[in-house]
């Protein structure tokens, strides 16, 4: 997770700063801080979309739950990967 920080400037109209001004002073906050949550609560309304997959991939999908009980316990993948190339 990326956590570095970028700071950004706006301009704002005196009647959207007093929102803001009297809204951080009845929650005892900086003013920056209220926007910030305003931001999250907005990111956290939205939806993201969602794709169906491909044919290619749900076959692929099919074959690999259908074929699961196939499927081997690899304790190293490291050692298994290796052995992968060496063998080609």
């Amino acid at each position: 997770m990326n956590t570095g920080q970028i700071q950004i400037r706006i301009s704002l109209t005196d009647q959207l700063y007093d929102f803001l001004l009297g809204k951080s002073s009845r929650l005892g906050v900086p003013v920056t801080q209220v926007v910030k949550h305003m931001i999250v609560k907005e990111a956290e309304q939205d939806e993201y979309p969602t794709f169906r997959a491909s044919p290619r991939v749900e076959k692929a999908y099919k074959e690999a739950m259908a074929n699961r009980d196939k499927a081997v316990k690899i304790n190293d993948i490291d050692t298994y990967f290796n052995n992968l190339i060496k063998s080609k």
